[in-house]
């Protein structure tokens, strides 16, 4: 599985706004309906909040595409 580590400056970023900022999606609705099928894990568990706060150290997974994103 492929891990990249994103970057943030501010406390938190949202789920859907760190997908379209990594590049994971090209657009916020995009990365809204990955989310919501259930298609996400955030540290681990199954995540279809969208708008869920992920905070540096927080991991974000999608298996389908086989990358983990770690957040600095």
């Amino acid at each position: 599985m492929k891990t990249e580590k994103i970057s943030i400056t501010t406390e938190f970023i949202k789920l859907d706004s760190l997908l379209k900022f990594a590049g994971v999606t090209e657009t916020g609705g995009e990365a809204k309906e990955i989310v919501q099928m259930g298609k996400v894990s955030v540290n681990g568990e199954i995540c279809t909040m969208r708008g869920k706060k992920i905070r540096p150290g927080d991991s974000v997974e999608l298996s389908e595409l086989g990358l983990t994103l770690i957040i600095e």
